[in-house]
């Protein structure tokens, strides 16, 4: 049987495991839309594609799976790349499909036209144009690979509205895949021997790739190592923040007692993140390119390890490979450094205590007080940027894996979106936007989103 296709569009969505994506509808891919009418895939209608993008964007951060976005061509293509330039900076898999105008008049700077390829290929990890409509199943699920695999990140696929049209006998979409990279022996007995050596070790856990489980498992070999820990920028949700190893987040204003121990430090065990130059702040807790502490660098593309700092040792694993590892070992002795990561817990838990007053009517210490009283463990903070961040980052204590959806490329009016986004996925689950005015306002025209799938939540602004 011939399919359209905009059908096998949607026939690889589904082999591939795709419960919702999130849109704003566009002429330019009616024949998707068509198809979504008879298919079992919820299709979210957005307000503006910068906020679909940033829906998909939160899709894929709290699931591991990529969060899929449909936008029409020209304008609803540029105001998409917001959210797929988040995707990239923050790792996170998403796949953006563009409305393109036909075959036939393209490269004519027809009404609407861009290339793709050239706007989004320095800030998506893979893009496509499909000609073909008998490639489809192909492509898609290539898309799917693309973006999970390795550092995963955002693809964009460009459609051609007559291409979407066109008939044809294709084989049948299967899924993709997942690709887990695992750590070898070698590697994980030097980084036993550079442990063994250390005196004022420390461990930076971020990036994506984790799983619930795989996250148990690093802060239960944390703790049987009585490892210190922090979390990278906008990454809180890693780790148990009352866990007796947490040290505080290693990010925009940090800890100032926990920035001189990493500095001072004389082993960095980096587990899962780039350490950009928020979290580094500014690539002094760690210099690039040569650290004056040992690094051990564990990160799933190999591309990344020594391309900002060089590592002792490099461990080329997803991090739940390697937590699932690092659990097996053990140390041979009392480490010598428990003082010291009992002491950083105090430190964090001291600095992590909101302040009783404040300048101004309304006192934002009392408020975290009540928050952090009431909240359930479970509750999925989402937010933009902004200096109003930094109360929910500095004195909210996260519980529980997956808990916080926040941009760590430091893009505003994602809080909004990504709310809409989880309680979508996490309909079960409690979810605050925690807001500023301008961060709100940048998508604020989602609420109505909210309100059109009738989706409960509780708002703070």
């Amino acid at each position: 049987m011939t399919r359209t296709g905009g059908q096998l569009i949607v026939d690889a969505l589904e082999a591939n495991g795709v419960e919702r994506l999130f849109c704003v509808p566009g002429e330019s891919y009616l024949a998707v839309l068509d198809a979504l009418h008879d298919s079992k895939i919820s299709t979210i209608v957005c307000r503006q594609e910068g906020g679909a993008a940033m829906m998909a964007d939160c899709e894929g951060r709290l699931t591991g799976k990529p969060g899929i976005c449909f936008v029409t061509r020209g304008p609803g293509a540029t105001n998409a790349s917001a959210g797929v330039h988040i995707a990239r900076q923050d790792s996170v898999p998403m796949i953006l499909f563009i409305g393109q105008v036909a075959r036939r008049i393209k490269e004519r700077e027809a009404f609407q036209e861009v290339d793709y390829k050239a706007f989004y290929g320095s800030i998506a990890k893979w893009v496509v144009e499909i000609d073909d409509a008998g490639r489809i199943p192909e492509l898609v699920t290539r898309a799917f690979a693309v973006a999970t695999s390795g550092r995963p990140g955002p693809v964009v696929i460009s459609l051609p509205e007559d291409m979407l049209t066109d008939e044809v006998d294709a084989v049948k979409p299967l899924p993709f895949t997942p690709v887990e990279t695992r750590p070898g022996a070698p590697e994980m007995a030097a980084l036993q021997d550079l442990l063994e050596q250390a005196e004022r070790p420390f461990v930076i856990l971020g990036g994506t790739r984790w799983t619930e489980a795989s996250v148990k498992q690093m802060c239960g070999a944390l703790e049987k190592w009585s490892l210190p820990v922090g979390c990278s920028f906008r990454r809180q949700a890693l780790c148990d923040q009352l866990h007796p190893s947490y040290a505080g987040d290693v990010g925009i204003g940090i800890n100032p007692k926990l920035g001189t121990y990493i500095k001072q430090s004389d082993l960095v065990v980096l587990v899962g993140c780039r350490f950009g130059e928020m979290p580094s702040s500014d690539y002094t807790l760690l210099r690039s390119p040569y650290p004056d502490q040992k690094l051990v660098h564990v990160y799933p593309d190999p591309e990344e390890l020594g391309r900002v700092y060089r590592p002792t040792v490099a461990i080329n694993a997803t991090p739940a490979a390697f937590a699932e590892t690092f659990a097996a070992s053990s140390p041979s002795s009392t480490p010598v450094w428990a003082g010291h990561t009992a002491e950083l817990h105090q430190s964090y838990l001291e600095w992590s205590t909101p302040p009783s007053t404040g300048p101004g009517n309304v006192q934002m210490g009392p408020i975290m007080s009540y928050l952090e009283g009431t909240l359930p463990e479970d509750v999925i903070i989402c937010n933009g940027a902004g200096n109003f961040a930094t109360w929910m980052h500095r004195f909210h204590r996260h519980r529980r894996f997956n808990t916080q959806a926040a941009p760590t490329s430091g893009s505003m009016g994602y809080g909004l979106p990504a709310g809409v986004a989880a309680k979508h996925v996490s309909p079960e689950r409690e979810v605050i936007v925690w807001a500023g005015d301008g961060d709100f306002l940048m998508h604020g025209q989602e609420f109505a989103t909210a309100v059109q799938y009738d989706l409960p939540s509780s708002w703070s602004s």
